[in-house]
């Protein structure tokens, strides 16, 4: 899998209330929740976001309450990948279960500017930054998982498995 975009810089300690602010939460569905992705952020982000578009963010990304709801807004607005130099734990694993990746660098996520065009290569966790040609390492995502974010998260991975 790779993915490329345009980066959008976010700092560090992104709470799940800023990522989808909790007065969205009354609702679990993408189309909804994804007009209001980082809004409270940047409130352009949701209305300039473009498919495919990476998020760059710092550390303690997705902290905060153990929400779905959170990676579900990001992977519904069309973010194709999140870096940042580290995630809440809860936020990791319910990014993986939602079909969203997510890649671990300090490096890329002080390095990577706003806007920089970026390629992420899931297999061998390269992070290339083609706007300035900085080139980072993540760890890669294991085929298993990679077929998971395939097939859109745990639950249609389970699914399209016949377990379900």
């Amino acid at each position: 899998m790779i993915f490329k975009g345009s980066a959008w810089r976010f700092g560090d300690d992104i709470d799940t209330d800023a990522i989808i602010p909790a007065r969205y939460l009354n609702t679990s569905d993408p189309g909804e929740l994804k007009k209001h992705c980082m809004e409270d952020a940047d409130p352009q982000f949701p209305t300039k976001v473009k498919p495919g578009d990476i998020i760059v963010a710092g550390k303690n990304f997705g902290c905060g309450s153990s929400r779905e709801h959170a990676p579900i807004s990001i992977k519904a607005v069309g973010v194709s990948c999140v870096i940042a130099s580290s995630f809440a734990r809860i936020f990791f694993r319910n990014s993986f279960n939602m079909g969203l990746p997510i890649f671990e660098s300090d490096e890329a996520s002080r390095a990577i500017g706003q806007g920089d065009l970026v390629e992420v290569d899931a297999s061998t966790g390269l992070i290339r930054d083609l706007t300035t040609g900085g080139e980072f390492t993540a760890r890669p995502i294991p085929a298993f998982m990679q077929e998971l974010i395939a097939d859109g998260g745990l639950i249609e991975h389970i699914r399209k498995r016949g377990s379900i």
